[in-house]
Order: structure tokens, then C-alpha cells, then sequence
């Protein structure tokens, strides 16, 4: 009959058409859903369409997953570093005293017995910037040895020869003698942000080659007493007894700086540490191979910030640059004709922050070059030029 033909035709219809949906919510739920998200009133958000914070152009700030190329990149040129220095040593110190001494005579040795020598070590870190065997590494780490072996991390040792310190820096410069030595490659120090990644690699507590993860808390940090030339790298990455004089690089395995001190009270990181800035380290670095020694600029001259009562007493418009308060007779700054009670506001055309500033500006011109400094004197601005000498040892006015 017809209509039970239209019945069977109907049912096959329901029942094709229910199959057809199972197969696209099994192989495509992904499409069904949305579709179902989106409605008449509702437009399907694309990746491009979601909301996001705006980034700077070509910066990432995900990050990878992994530091690892940036480490194989540099580790190979961080060494370990143990020195080993005889010292004499007394059962009690009281006994050097010279009225001790002067009481009992030789016989003091007698009584007490003879001073014994003792053998001390310490550890370190170092950072090998040239493939000829040029280490760097921190002036306290090798201060006083009288032997020092290099470890590198593919298991060669070598004699260290100290080429040359600077306490003032807290750098030294070693020379080793071995072939296919690995260096470390350079970064740039001065283009440092606040929040940049950083990785520490050293030798720890002596427990081998060891890397630490942090950022870079704070750049320019001086004024901490460490050394007289300051200018850190603070980083909150981990930082040991045994760290000092290994490398601090970024992200991509450059090395940016060296580790130097920790803030701590109990000798251990605490997440405040420094680093002397690799733009430094290869000044050092240069005049050390070259010179035996750091060369730096110096005019003979002490200066204090300008305070609220300085600018106050000397009628200036603002609290800005240093004050002279001390001239070295026949000193460079003397000839030159600088005055106590000058203002020091610019050095070669850069203002004048503070007296640490100012003295790290100085020192980096070479000796025998033109130094412009602009001056207040009486109230009135004026430029006046010196020539630099080489900034002595052991200085008359020990600044």
C-alpha cells in the first residue's frame, strides 16, 4: 500500500540520518561544539581575537623551557679554581705580644713550643675569557697563595700563574698553559635589564660545577664597601662560598658579569648577591696582559655630594655634582686651577651624579689625555680642562 511505503521510506530517512550524526559527534566533537558555542548573537573568537596583554615588538616573554644550550654554551670555560698558602701559626696569638716576649726571652719558644707551619686552602671560582689560557677570577679568591691548580670541566688540571691583581676591583687575572682551551663568549653588560635572566656557574662549597637560576634585581649598585671601584650587578640567583669568580651570563650562554659577594648573615645566599660587570672585567683584563697592572686616570682630587645646606651655603640653584673639598698640591686638578669650594657638575659633558660616579668617569680616561670638567665657582658655570695622570698606588689624599 502507498502509505506504508511512505512510512518505510520515512523511517529509512530517521534512521540514516541519526547514523549521520554519530559519525560527525565521534570524528569531529570538536566542530560540533563549536557550533554550538556560537550563536546567532555571538561570533567565534579567533587566536588573533583574544583578549592579551600587548608586547613589545620581539620580545618573548615565555621564555624556554630549558636553559641547557645557554649552559653547554659557557660551562666549558668556567674552571675551579683551589689555592694553598703555608702559614705560621702559635697555640695563642697573646703570645707574639712583645712584652710577653720581652718578659720571657728565648725562652718563651721553650715553654710554649715553636710556631707551626700549617697548610691552608680555599676554593674558587674562574672564568676563562681567552683561548690562550687567560683566567679571570676574583682577587680574594687567590690573594696570598702560593700555588694554585685549575680544574676544567673536561677533568684537565693545570698550574695557575698569577699574572696580575687589582684589589680595588677585586679581580685577578691567572695564565694557564694547555691546548684547545675553550673561552666563554662576551656579552654586553651595559644593555642589562631589571628582570633579565641570568645564570650563576661555579663551584660551590666545593661539590663541582654547579648553575643557578635567577634575575637581574638591580643594576649600577655601589656604596656597599666591597671594593673602592663599584659598580654590581645584583642578582637574587643562588650564590655560594666557592661561586666567587665564576661567570654570570644570559639567557642565550654569554657571559655578563663576574661573581664576586653574597649579602648574608648566616654565609650562605640569601638571594642578594654581585657581580662585577664583564665590561669591567675586560678592562682590567687588558691592562693586566699589557701593563702588569691596571692603569687608570686620576686628577688629585676629593669631593663630597652637594646637600640641601651645601647648595644652601654656596647659593646654587640645585643639588647637583660634587663639592671639592680637597686638592692635591701640584696634583693634576691643582694645575688645572680647581679650587676647594668648586662645584663639579658635568665630566666631559655628562652630569655629575655623585662622588662615585665622578671617580669612576675619572679613572676611565687614560693617562695623559684631556679630562673637560664644568665647574660652579661664585655662582657662575665654567668649563675648565685637566690632563689625567696615572692614578697612583698608595695615594697622599686616600681617595
Amino acid at each position: 500500500m502507498p502509505w506504508r511505503q511512505s512510512l518505510a521510506f520515512l523511517m529509512r530517512a530517521v534512521i540514516l540520518g541519526l547514523a549521520f550524526s554519530f559519525v560527525i559527534i565521534t570524528i569531529w566533537p570538536k566542530l560540533v561544539l563549536e557550533r554550538h558555542l556560537t550563536g546567532p548573537d555571538q561570533q567565534a573568537q579567533t587566536p588573533a581575537q583574544t583578549a592579551s596583554p600587548t608586547l613589545p615588538a620581539g620580545r618573548d616573554v615565555s621564555g624556554p623551557v630549558s636553559y641547557s644550550d645557554a649552559v653547554d654554551r659557557a660551562s666549558p670555560a668556567v674552571v675551579n679554581i683551589n689555592t694553598a698558602k703555608v702559614v705560621t701559626v702559635r697555640q695563642h696569638s697573646f703570645f707574639d705580644d712583645p712584652i710577653f716576649r720581652r718578659f720571657f726571652g728565648r725562652d718563651l719558644d721553650n715553654l710554649i713550643g715553636k710556631p707551626r707551619q700549617q697548610l691552608q686552602t680555599s676554593l674558587g671560582s674562574g672564568v676563562l675569557l681567552s683561548s690562550k689560557g687567560y683566567i679571570v677570577t676574583n682577587n680574594h679568591v687567590i690573594q696570598g697563595a702560593d700555588t694554585i691548580q685549575v680544574s676544567l670541566r673536561d677533568g684537565r688540571t693545570a698550574k695557575a700563574k698569577l699574572v696580575g691583581s687589582d684589589p680595588e676591583t677585586d679581580l685577578a687575572v691567572l695564565k694557564i698553559e694547555l691546548d684547545k682551551l675553550p673561552s666563554i663568549q662576551v656579552g654586553d653588560s651595559g644593555k642589562l635589564r631589571v628582570g633579565d635572566v641570568v645564570l650563576a656557574i661555579g663551584n660551590p662549597f666545593g661539590v663541582g660545577q654547579t648553575v643557578t637560576l635567577g634575575i637581574v634585581s638591580a643594576t649600577g649598585r655601589n656604596k656597599l664597601g666591597i671594593n673602592r671601584f663599584e659598580n654590581f650587578i645584583q642578582t637574587d640567583a643562588a650564590i655560594n662560598p666557592g661561586n666567587s669568580g665564576g661567570a654570570l651570563i644570559d639567557a642565550r650562554g654569554n657571559l655578563i658579569g663576574i661573581n664576586t659577594a653574597i649579602f648574608s648573615k648566616s654565609g650562605g645566599s640569601q638571594g642578594i648577591g654581585f657581580a662585577i660587570p664583564v665590561a669591567l672585567s675586560q678592562e682590567v683584563l687588558a691592562d693586566i696582559i699589557k701593563h702588569g697592572r691596571p692603569v687608570r686616570g686620576w686628577l688629585g682630587v676629593e669631593g663630597d655630594p652637594v646637600t640641601d645646606e651645601i647648595a644652601r651655603a654656596l647659593d646654587l640653584e640645585k643639588t647637583e655634582g660634587i663639592v671639592v673639598v680637597g686638592v692635591l698640591r701640584n696634583g693634576p686638578a691643582h694645575k688645572a686651577g680647581i679650587e676647594p669650594g668648586d662645584v663639579i657638575i658635568a665630566v666631559d659633558g655628562k652630569p655629575v651624579v655623585g662622588a662615585h660616579e665622578t671617580l669612576l668617569a675619572i679613572s676611565r680616561h687614560r693617562p695623559g689625555t684631556r679630562i673637560k670638567l664644568d665647574i660652579i665657582r661664585d655662582g657662575k658655570k665654567q668649563p675648565i680642562e685637566a690632563t689625567v695622570i696615572e692614578r697612583p698606588t698608595e695615594r697622599p689624599d686616600n681617595k
